[in-house]
């Protein structure tokens, strides 16, 4: 999966706007050294991003703050996100998000309303690196030379399926005792799955059987992809395969000492909480199996360490660092659910665990399938130059990471009975599939850390608006499952910080 990519990121096509009078105010400064903001005031940034993932995206976002007379600068009093996009590897992304520490006297509310349309959704199999990803299947190029071996070629969906996701979302916090919080939540989460729509995807484009494989572009809806092949192994059961609607509720709390939300300098964040899911219309009405009620557990530790500070008392080098797990405590999940990284407040729009620019970049996303898992993010954040255009506080920093995922609780697969299961299918040239070709045989495989590492670089507005371009690749390359030994670099452009 090499990828060659060409990115213009540039921080001026913001359009940066500001309702507040001028008064000497204004003028005052913060603990940053930079001019405090009143009123209102927003950004329109044309959503032009790249995901090593999801492809090239346009659309359109805007976020609109409200500072008051700008007493608690650079904290906001009012946040409203709004973002509508589409990517050339058939992703929507259609959100509206509102935050408030003030709208409820001491107490911050946060409302999500997120469709995600994926025609394409990434699905490597289950357990990490014991699931064999072989990038001749899927990888497909009209020219033989850039391809290690064309004839194994089957298609560029193989490892996809369809999936819509529907997010509804409430989250409330409250404070028990100075830095400490209180949580609660509720939600919907609605996923609708079905195999990849192949006439949709081919467009214009016509299978045609005479054609060598590397020369067709059009996809062959004869061949099935690994999510129809888990289907009918039995890894995947009837009553999870097209998705259901999971109303949830969760309870936690809360420990915080950071000096803000966006991009902090100092402090800690700290949270535990449980997440309690239902389940039900499987399918257009359907009713979902009761077994798929489920209860998850969530702890997650970020510490934000200032390591330089200049003579204007700014800071210009953090230390920060994540580590975080998700596991089953009771229950039964459906596959789908097992991707996605519970929160207490939703903040981006993918919560996507694990693999990818949300979660461990550099890693294909949902490369790390399991019941539960747990993760580590560490970055150093150098905070390059800061400048003022107009009444607006830009700065340029960078960024240089190492991410890493492993695997807590595995999905239990037996190997004899899936073996069986295994050679009984064909693939496209109907020879028997072996087990080796999907699965590796050492078991430690399945608890073997994936590795990451890269740079990032930030481009930030008066503080809370943050376009930001990550760049990363696996470290532990040897045991990442490639086929051809292949390099494999991501880049992901995106707003705000990972964490």
């Amino acid at each position: 999966m090499k990828r060659s990519v060409f990115v213009l990121l540039l921080a001026m096509c913001v359009v940066p706007c500001s309702f507040a009078k001028k008064n000497k105010k204004a003028q005052e400064v913060d603990s940053l050294g930079n001019p405090i903001k009143t009123g209102w005031n927003f950004g329109i940034l044309p959503s032009v991003a790249y995901d090593a993932d999801y492809g090239f995206q346009g659309g359109i976002l805007t976020n609109v703050y409200y500072y008051g007379d700008g007493k608690q600068y650079p904290e906001y009093i009012h946040s409203i996100y709004f973002e509508g996009a589409y990517t050339t590897k058939h992703h929507g992304i259609f959100r509206l998000n509102y935050d408030s520490k003030y709208l409820i006297p001491k107490h911050r509310l946060t409302l999500d309303a997120t469709y995600l349309p994926d025609a394409m959704c990434d699905f490597y199999g289950f357990n990490g690196f014991q699931s064999v990803f072989n990038n001749d299947w899927s990888f497909w190029k009209k020219k033989t030379e850039k391809m290690s071996n064309p004839t194994e070629y089957q298609s560029r969906v193989f490892y996809k399926y369809k999936r819509d996701l529907i997010r509804f979302a409430a989250d409330i916090e409250g404070t028990i005792y100075k830095d400490l919080k209180w949580n609660a939540g509720i939600g919907v989460l609605g996923y609708i799955i079905d195999d990849c729509d192949i006439h949709m995807l081919n467009g214009k484009n016509t299978f045609d059987p005479a054609a060598s494989r590397y020369e067709q572009k059009a996809l062959n809806g004869d061949v099935k992809g690994l999510y129809e092949l888990y289907k009918q192994w039995g890894l995947i059961s009837p009553d999870e395969q097209n998705g259901g609607w999971h109303p949830y509720a969760r309870a936690g709390i809360t420990f915080d000492t950071r000096d803000k939300r966006q991009g902090p300098n100092r402090g800690i964040y700290a949270d535990a909480f449980f997440t309690y899911s239902a389940a039900f219309n499987a399918k257009y009405g359907q009713q979902a199996a009761a077994g798929y009620n489920h209860l998850q557990f969530n702890f997650t530790f970020r510490h934000y360490v200032p390591c330089y500070v200049d003579g204007k008392g700014r800071n210009r080098i953090t230390f920060a660092y994540r580590v975080g797990t998700q596991n089953l405590i009771a229950g039964k999940s459906p596959f789908y659910m097992d991707n996605y990284l519970n929160t207490l407040f939703i903040q981006r729009v993918y919560y996507e665990g694990l693999g990818g620019g949300n979660s461990i970049r550099g890693m294909m996303a949902n490369r790390l399938s399991a019941k539960g898992f747990a993760f580590a993010n560490v970055e150093f954040r150098f905070r390059v130059v800061n400048f003022d255009i107009g009444h607006q506080h830009f700065y340029v920093g960078l960024n240089p990471f190492f991410d890493l995922g492993v695997v807590t609780q595995p999905y239990k697969m037996n190997e004899d009975e899936l073996r069986t299961k295994v050679q009984s299918t064909t693939d496209i040239d109907g020879k028997p599939y072996q087990y080796e070709q999907f699965f590796t045989t050492d078991e430690k495989d399945i608890y073997r850390p994936h590795m990451t590492a890269g740079i990032g670089l930030k481009v930030g507005m008066n503080e809370n608006f943050v376009l930001s371009a990550d760049w990363a690749m696996p470290v532990n390359e040897k045991y990442y499952m490639y086929q051809d030994n292949s390099k494999m670099t991501n880049f992901y452009v995106k707003m705000g910080y990972l964490f």
